[in-house]
């Protein structure tokens, strides 16, 4: 009975570095990559211009017509008849067009 009651008074220090080296893990194979791939989306949102082509979330291709703060113009399609407002955050690539 007294081994019972004495295993509890042992170092905690054990616990606490597999805590610490745990969270370690955690941030530098999640939240680091994640923060880095927002920053780069950012970066590309930023440098939107109008005619670039685009790649959208769902798998469009379209060309910008029109950019506002937080909404764009897309023309899709070969007749491009097809303007239709999209929010920035559904902007996956952008293509820029060839400087000839």
């Amino acid at each position: 009975m007294s081994i019972l009651l004495n295993a509890g008074t042992g170092s905690s220090a054990p616990m606490f570095l597999s805590l610490i080296i745990m969270f370690g893990f955690l941030y530098f194979f999640m939240i680091r990559p994640q923060q880095k791939e927002t920053k780069k989306k950012n970066a590309m949102l930023a440098q939107l211009a109008i005619g670039d082509t685009i790649l959208t979330t769902s798998g469009f291709y379209g060309v910008l017509i029109d950019i506002t703060d937080d909404t764009v113009i897309v023309e899709f399609g070969s007749n491009r008849n097809c303007r239709i407002p999209m929010q920035k955050a559904a902007i996956s690539a952008v293509e820029k067009p060839d400087a000839e």
